[in-house]
């Protein structure tokens, strides 16, 4: 059993916190600790758990450091952690800057530690009924919107919420980036609210993301084309569906879908509804990080992972900020 203790006991962090506690064949939740004296004091009475009075007592109590903060304080958090030797999880994004995240996987690998970074959709039901179906492919759609909610307008939509589908197209897409075209409109806050990104990668294949946080209703859905197959997951509802194309036609079926494609050419439509089976992915992922330690394997979502989607948020940003810059 891993000791472990959480950073940050704001909405997110009183969600992990509630997660540790849900595996206690793997955590020993020692406490937690929170800038906010007030607050700390009612987290550790409604949870029962200990509020560490500094940063470095916990850190000394524990053997992995759940960081929950501000991306403000990941990159002085993780360093931290991992010149004590501490294995550590951190919430996407890694850190403020690529430059910071180049540094933590530097720190990290000297200290000989594992890390993972929370890119949750990572361990979403929808998403892993059908990653082992998504081979090549050539385009890619996601639609990521939000209503508006003040909390975590300090960061832009692109930091904010397109990050999550930013990991998720990094990960299924084996090719490096070749260019990237982006706008996107600062409305209620001072940083975009509203953006839109075209990815193209060197294999051909073209990504288009959009993410809002200022929406009449929440949406969080990805479209992926290939040869032969159309995926879509629904990372909100948690369904996915699987349309595939295959040249052997069931002539004896009076309900098939064939689709004539001239010259003699056929092909029949199926149609697949993936078993998505209910999960907590938030402590699905935290239950991998204490997996990866106990074995000593790869973690599943890296600090390169992290810097990865950290350097494409930040590229789109620039992209954003010349465009702006050109109409304004």
């Amino acid at each position: 059993m891993l000791k472990i203790g959480v950073l940050g006991a704001g909405h997110l962090g009183k969600i992990h916190i509630k997660c540790i506690l849900n595996l206690p064949e793997v955590y020993e939740l020692c406490g937690f600790y929170d800038p906010n004296a007030d607050n700390a004091k009612s987290v550790s009475e409604e949870f029962g758990i200990k509020a560490f009075a500094d940063i470095d007592s916990l850190m000394d109590a524990v053997e992995v450091v759940d960081i929950v903060t501000p991306t403000l304080n990941h990159f002085d958090l993780g360093v931290k952690a991992a010149r004590k030797v501490k294995h550590f999880f951190i919430e996407k994004p890694i850190t403020e800057t690529p430059e910071q995240a180049k540094e933590l996987i530097k720190l990290s690998e000297e200290a000989g530690i594992k890390a993972q970074v929370g890119h949750v959709e990572r361990f979403n039901p929808a998403f892993r009924a059908v990653e082992q179906h998504i081979q090549n492919p050539m385009f890619i759609e996601t639609h990521r919107l939000a209503e508006f909610n003040p909390r975590g307008t300090d960061v832009p939509v692109v930091l904010d919420l397109m990050i999550h589908d930013l990991d998720i197209v990094l990960h299924t897409v084996k090719s490096n980036v070749r260019k990237i075209s982006a706008s996107g409109v600062a409305v209620l806050s001072d940083s975009p609210d509203i953006a839109n990104a075209r990815i193209e990668f060197d294999n051909g294949c073209v990504a288009n993301l959009t993410a809002s946080r200022i929406s009449l209703k929440n949406m969080r859905k990805t479209r992926l084309f290939q040869k032969d197959a159309y995926i879509t997951i629904d990372f909100l509802e948690k369904q996915s569906e699987l349309v595939r194309m295959k040249s052997e036609v069931d002539e004896n079926d009076p309900y098939a879908m064939i689709m004539e494609l001239g010259d003699g050419k056929r092909k029949q439509i199926y149609f697949e509804k993936p078993d998505c089976q209910p999960s907590n992915a938030i402590q699905e992922e935290l239950h991998s990080f204490a997996s990866a330690i106990n074995k000593n394997e790869e973690v599943n979502v890296s600090l390169e992972d992290g810097y990865k989607a950290l350097q494409v948020a930040h590229d789109i940003l620039k992209k954003i900020e010349t465009t702006s810059n050109l109409i304004a």
